[in-house]
């Protein structure tokens, strides 16, 4: 067990380095196939252990930017995405007995990411297999099989990796040709969409009679520090009106092509703009100066006990009118679930009195003539709200984040991955505008047009193309993961039942009962 925990320990470590700032994504099939090796041979209990260990090594490096929001908050968010992978080895130990068990695996390990993406709460995405593939001839596969398909692909990868390294080592040719056979076969259908990228359509928007847009992305940075919105929340939103104005100059003299429309970021107003009288001039008078319609990013309040984070579509003629909610509020982070219970045991929650409420908005919004799915901050690496706009007739994406308080963190470049790899998965432009970084502009094949440093003041225009159908990624990725979560079901019923018939089968006079597995299988608790 201690050998097997050390493989776990550097496999999961392995993982961690796959993810931004190393971005070594070619030990994907590495990592997971130490995973394999370790949990091989095991039965649940001590399956769960071995994967237990994997998850630490994995998911505490990964996140380890929490600590930014507090030493408390990385450890909890850490151990409880941990224990995932401690039940994906204990579902190991039993999926390794079936015929065909690196297939098993991969569904087993595509469920567990899908789980853990939506649960408990809203769950948390960071750190699926396919967030680090940008910049890998992987990256294309996106827009044909998806998020989930592209995770199913390279764990399948690490575990036909394991199986043909197991092979080898039990000097079995033959078993040891088959699975690399598998595994070319495999890696071959990763990479054949970079020979043959998807194309989506372009668009002719109704009475616009172009399929491109110019767009402007304002960085307007953080006042003080610059890793907290509320240190001086009226200067960040001078600093939007500002650099906006300040475009409207430079189109004025020709410096800059005229924008159609402007993305200002997520908590660009931290107050409400309807309630709050000078942060709604602030706006109205960037929103003439410029005379396009901007995309605000603003705290509106809900009642006395909750608020929206929105982007709130600001036209120079008709004023505030469509709204996109953030679906995903961060849990003890933007709301506090079971609130009566956790208010008096943690002071710092007191900094959060009013809970967030979610989004449900599944059509793009409306800009100058143009139809947007918007993103808010940690939305972009959920699947649901993206794609459901998306399948609704988006023609760009845009993505407004803060990130303030992950500055000078790595947390910051992994979720530029994320958009990266969503502009890919969409076949969309993605326009991406943050308080004080990462803000850029990024084409349907994930390149980036152009982007601004950190802790800067910016604004950046590009003229973008505009798209319209649906790839197949974002079609099929939602079957993938159902597909997954009912193979992995079925997979877990018949390698119990058949371990348990097994070993209840009485073995003939004089000859030892034949149990599935390995001695070291039966002899490992």
């Amino acid at each position: 067990m201690l050998k097997r925990c050390l493989v776990a320990l550097v496999a999961g470590v392995l993982l961690a380095l796959a993810f931004e700032p190393v971005a070594a994504a070619y030990v994907v099939p590495v990592a997971v196939a130490g995973f394999a090796l370790a949990t091989r041979g095991l039965r649940a209990r001590s399956g769960f252990l071995v994967g237990l260990v994997f998850g630490v090594a994995f998911y505490f490096p990964h996140i380890h930017w929490m600590t930014a929001v507090g030493t408390d908050a990385w450890l909890a968010l850490a151990g409880v995405e941990s224990v995932f992978y401690g039940l994906l080895g204990a579902a190991a130990a039993y999926l390794h007995r079936l015929p065909g068990w690196p297939v098993w695996l991969a569904a087993a390990w595509t469920t567990t990411e899908v789980w853990r993406s939506g649960w408990p709460f809203s769950g948390m995405p960071w750190g699926r297999l396919a967030f680090a593939v940008a910049d890998t001839p992987v990256a294309p596969a996106l827009a044909y099989v998806g998020m989930v398909g592209v995770s199913f692909l390279l764990a399948l990868l690490g575990f036909l990796l394991a199986a043909a390294l197991l092979a080898l080592a039990r000097a079995r040719d033959r078993g040891a040709v088959r699975a690399a056979v598998v595994l070319a076969a495999v890696a071959v259908l990763a990479v054949l969409p970079a020979a043959v990228p998807y194309d989506v359509p372009s668009a002719d928007p109704a009475g616009s009679g172009a399929d491109t847009v110019t767009v402007a992305a304002v960085q307007g940075d953080v006042p003080g520090p610059g890793n907290d919105i509320l240190y001086d929340y009226r200067g960040v939103t001078d600093n939007h009106v500002e650099a906006t104005v300040a475009l409207a100059e430079d189109v004025a003299a020709g410096a800059v092509p005229p924008p159609d429309l402007v993305v200002w970021p997520e908590n660009s107003t931290a107050v409400d703009p309807f309630a709050d009288a000078a942060t709604n001039a602030g706006i109205r008078r960037a929103v003439d100066a410029v005379g396009v319609p901007v995309l605000v990013g603003a705290i509106v309040d809900a009642g006395q006990t909750n608020v929206l984070n929105q982007g709130i579509v600001w036209d120079p003629v008709t004023g505030p009118g469509e709204r996109y909610t953030k679906w995903h509020p961060v849990p003890y982070g933007e709301y506090i679930p079971f609130r009566e219970f956790f208010t008096g045991q943690f002071g710092r929650l007191a900094m959060i009195p009013r809970d967030m409420m979610s989004g449900t908005r599944t059509t793009p919004l409306r800009i100058a003539g143009t139809t947007v799915a918007d993103a808010i901050c940690f939305d972009v690496a959920y699947d649901d709200g993206i794609h459901a706009q998306v399948r609704n007739g988006a023609e760009l994406l845009t993505v407004q984040t803060s990130n303030a308080t992950f500055i000078e963190t790595d947390q910051i470049d992994q979720q530029f991955a994320i958009t990266r790899l969503r502009a890919i998965e969409t076949g969309r432009n993605v326009v991406v505008a943050a308080t004080n970084g990462v803000s850029g502009i990024i084409g349907p094949d994930g390149e980036v047009v152009s982007s601004a440093a950190p802790r800067t003041q910016e604004v950046l225009v590009a003229e973008v193309g505009l798209w319209s159908g649906t790839t197949p990624g974002v079609l099929l990725g939602p079957w993938v993961g159902w597909l997954s979560a009912i193979a992995t079901g079925v997979g877990l019923v018949a390698a119990v039942l058949t371990y348990r018939r097994r070993r209840e089968t009485p073995a003939p006079a004089g000859e030892p009962v034949a149990v599935q597995g390995s001695e070291e299988q039966e002899r490992v608790r």
